[in-house]
């Protein structure tokens, strides 16, 4: 996804996507571990997208504290 489609969501749906990405990391590191991760490139890109949803919620947070 991309950031500017997140600029897009409401704050309420930026949380609740940075709460299921968080839980997709959790069950693909666990995969991971098990060695039942196919595509290990999917971690990797599932936790740049939760990087992203922070970036949004933060720059959110803050043009809210200025106006």
């Amino acid at each position: 996804m991309q950031a500017k489609q997140m600029r897009e969501m409401s704050g309420d749906e930026l949380t609740q996507k940075r709460r299921e990405l968080a839980e997709e990391i959790f069950h693909l590191r666990l995969r991971r571990s098990t060695s039942r991760l196919e595509n290990s490139m999917k971690l990797r890109q599932t936790k740049r997208d939760l990087a992203r949803v922070e970036t949004v919620l933060r720059e959110k947070a803050l043009r809210s504290r200025e106006g």
